[in-house]
């Protein structure tokens, strides 16, 4: 069942809260999008490839860290765990 809302305020909320569910769902795709790349050419033995996508990554993590879509915290995780991947590969 899809909330209604009756007061003004309320109905405003709802449309921001569409809204930036979009963004933040689209911005944490572009993430999983980098990093099943970076996956993909790990497993295929590409290192240098997968190094290359590495500034892709940290820029679409960095975003979606500066947006709150995910923790800062979370984002510098995200980088050093797929820079020690790729470093270890």
């Amino acid at each position: 069942m899809i909330p209604i809302p009756n007061i003004a305020s309320a109905k405003k909320r709802l449309r921001q809260n569409v809204k930036r569910r979009g963004l933040n769902r689209s911005k944490k795709a572009e993430i999983r999008r980098v990093m099943k790349q970076i996956r993909l050419l790990l497993e295929a033995n590409d290192k240098q490839g997968a190094t290359a996508l590495l500034p892709e990554l940290a820029k679409a993590v960095d975003k979606a860290a500066k947006r709150n879509t995910i923790h800062p915290n979370k984002a510098a995780r995200i980088k050093s765990r797929w820079t020690q991947r790729i470093q270890a590969a």
